[in-house]
């Protein structure tokens, strides 16, 4: 999903600075505690029980986790199904997030399942599980992340087309030649397979029935996680533009990512506006007076807060101002699914769950992971737009 016509640089810039060292440092420690939990059993390291088979690691790592990685699929949408080709140059870092986000959340599942040697089994034995939302989210996550390999595939045959290595020269000549013949199929699957599994994710947490709050569980779910993944991609392309911008020295993007937060403003609205209705005619209302009610409120506040910080023009215009509004849309967008796999599902009296301290290293030791990944590919590869300052300015 990378334009031609948009220049990318690498940011350059030693990769071994101290904000790096700090994030390897927790991924090393996440990965002992990953360690312990192969060796030992998940038992050793979660809280995980048959009443909550699934926690922190599913419903932050994956359900959030591909929302954030969203950006690419939010980005399309407008650049390739509704042509608005002044958003190219946010394509290719929302699609190295998106990769990211995807690529981190396929390593949570696999830390997840119990018996994860059976993992091959699943497109093996595709047949036995034709019935399975599960199946349908995990087919379409393995397969998005092929398609944003691909999709990320030409910053690294630009990178390559000047080598000194023929081998690389060669291989990037090849590279973009292939690709300009499937690029429209590519783009095709980047936009369709989040659309799939996005909704999937919702219709997961149909299967618990009864056991879900009222609050949340409607038939509407699918719907509503399709677009609170749009309207989190949106939020979390504004704000890393604004940080890559702040942190590498880049030029700043602030008019248009002024346009993008208003159609993230649109998206928001819409979301909470639907939201709030389906629960009245559901005649739910009543409900938001429960114990539990304070976390659909929150969920909801934050995301119309967030649209009517930005539909004012003049906070849509402050560098300041998006990343606030596009933090407060992120953090409503994530409450919804984290209430929905966690805070309304209820397996009965007996059955309790809190995220123990290794859960909790295992899912930041995945956040530091894309963090630093993330800032490693882009101070090597031509992914953010624009002519950069060069190494000297280069914080991160």
């Amino acid at each position: 999903m990378s334009g031609h016509s948009v220049v990318h640089t690498p940011v350059g810039g030693r990769i071994m600075t101290g904000t790096m060292k700090v994030l390897l440092t927790i991924v090393a420690l996440s990965g002992i505690v990953v360690a312990i939990r192969f060796l030992q059993g998940i038992a050793a390291v979660s809280n995980l029980s048959n009443g909550y088979p699934w926690g922190v690691w599913i419903a932050i790592d994956v359900v959030v986790g591909t929302a954030i990685g969203c950006g690419g699929f939010a980005v399309g949408i407008l650049v390739y199904i509704l042509n608005k080709g002044k958003y190219h140059p946010l394509v290719r870092p929302a699609v190295l997030t998106s990769l990211l986000g995807y690529g981190l959340a396929v390593i949570a599942v696999t830390i997840d399942l119990g018996r994860y040697w059976g993992l091959p089994k699943v497109p093996i034995f595709v047949w036995r599980w034709t019935h399975s939302p599960q199946l349908e989210v995990a087919l379409c996550v393995t397969a998005y992340v092929m398609v944003l390999l691909i999709e990320i595939s030409p910053a690294a045959f630009e990178k390559w087309k000047d080598s000194k290595n023929p081998t690389l020269r060669s291989l990037s000549a090849s590279g973009m030649r292939i690709m300009d013949k499937i690029l429209l199929w590519v783009l095709a699957l980047g936009l369709l397979l989040p659309a799939m599994h996005q909704s999937s994710l919702g219709t997961m947490m149909l299967l618990p029935g009864p056991k879900v709050h009222p609050l949340w569980f409607t038939p509407w779910l699918p719907f509503l996680f399709l677009v609170n993944c749009i309207m989190i991609g949106y939020a979390v392309v504004v704000l890393e533009a604004n940080f890559s911008s702040r942190a590498f020295g880049r030029p700043s993007e602030t008019p248009m990512l002024a346009s993008l937060s208003k159609v993230a403003a649109w998206v928001a609205l819409f979301w909470g506006v639907f939201r709030l209705g389906e629960v009245a005619i559901a005649g739910e209302l009543g409900l938001i007076a429960t114990g539990k009610g304070m976390f659909f409120l929150a969920e909801v506040v934050l995301v119309l807060l967030a649209a009517a910080i930005l539909f004012s023009e003049k906070n849509r215009n402050n560098p300041t101002w998006q990343v606030r509004a596009a933090l407060i849309m992120l953090v409503g967008g994530a409450l919804h699914r984290v209430n929905t796999y966690l805070i309304a599902f209820d397996p009965g009296a007996n059955y309790h769950y809190f995220p123990s301290v290794p859960e909790l290293l295992i899912t930041f030791g995945i956040i530091a992971a894309e963090v630093a990944i993330y800032i490693a590919v882009v101070k090597t590869f031509p992914i953010l737009g624009g002519h950069g300052p060069g190494p000297a300015r280069s914080k991160a």
